[in-house]
């Protein structure tokens, strides 16, 4: 798969807040020197406010990536939807859609994510969250999507892609 990134699974998150093991669950351990690695699916972002909140449509070329990505989505479905967004290895911002309702479709190009809420200020809070987003993922910060923690996909805003194409000159 020509169109996925690897991260590294200890950056991804909030930084400082770890999760709680669960007795009996078996959690994979990481010792010093080894590695935690995975693949993500890459894709580029369009954020947009709806009615009462906020659309992340995500694009992948890629078709082993776009299958991929619906899979994941598919099967996490319903769980807490969260983005990170970072620059230079490093997070700029991280939001958890907890406020609202989130619900995942498949598209022909990949996916779409629709966090919305019927209460007012909580559709507030989701726009603004998106309107940060946007602004950092268009200045070119690396936005990933996480449903139950688990990455989905990352890449950057569709706007930032644009600029990263070189146009062609003549000679």
């Amino acid at each position: 798969m020509t169109s996925a990134m690897m991260m590294d699974r200890t950056t991804v998150g909030v930084q400082g807040v770890t999760g709680v093991p669960t007795p009996g669950v078996g959690i994979p351990t990481v010792t010093p020197g080894s590695s935690n690695w995975l693949m993500v699916p890459r894709c580029t972002y369009r954020f947009e406010k709806c009615q009462g909140g906020v659309r992340i449509t995500c694009v992948c070329d890629d078709p082993m990536a776009r299958s991929m990505v619906q899979n994941l989505c598919t099967a996490l479905t319903g769980g807490m939807v969260s983005c990170c967004c970072t620059l230079n290895g490093v997070t700029v911002c991280s939001y958890n859609f907890t406020m609202g309702i989130c619900k995942c479709e498949v598209t022909d190009t990949g996916v779409c994510v629709t966090c919305t809420s019927g209460d007012q200020k909580c559709c507030e809070m989701i726009q603004s969250c998106g309107d940060c987003i946007t602004t950092v993922c268009n200045a070119g910060c690396t936005c990933c999507v996480l449903m139950n923690n688990t990455p989905v996909c990352c890449g950057y805003s569709e706007a930032y892609s644009k600029t990263l194409q070189t146009p062609t000159t003549k000679r």
